[in-house]
């Protein structure tokens, strides 16, 4: 994972603007509140799929990265598979950084 949108995550985090496991990330996907999503690479197929599917559904962006630990390190927790950024501008800023 680039450094910088590591930097901003853990940045979102502190700010209280990430949401993170699999089932309040799809709820925040429906109800409107992700901005963007982010997927380890290693996620399982059925999990990959569902997330996908949701954000493709609700126009929400999903961008996989690297792997569940330095996902999950960006934000100071365990292994992360799904985590959703609430907030425009930062959503904005990770994703141009990612992709």
């Amino acid at each position: 994972m680039n450094p910088k949108a590591a930097q901003l995550l853990g940045l979102a985090m502190r700010a209280r603007k990430i949401i993170t496991g699999e089932e309040l990330v799809l709820q925040a996907v429906r109800s409107g509140q992700a901005r963007l999503v982010l997927l380890a690479a290693d996620a399982s197929g059925n999990t990959a799929k569902k997330v996908q599917d949701k954000c493709s559904y609700y126009g929400v962006a999903c961008v996989t990265t690297t792997d569940r630990y330095s996902l999950g390190h960006a934000i100071g927790k365990d292994g992360r598979v799904t985590v959703a950024v609430t907030d425009g501008k930062l959503a904005e800023s990770i994703q141009r950084l990612l992709t």
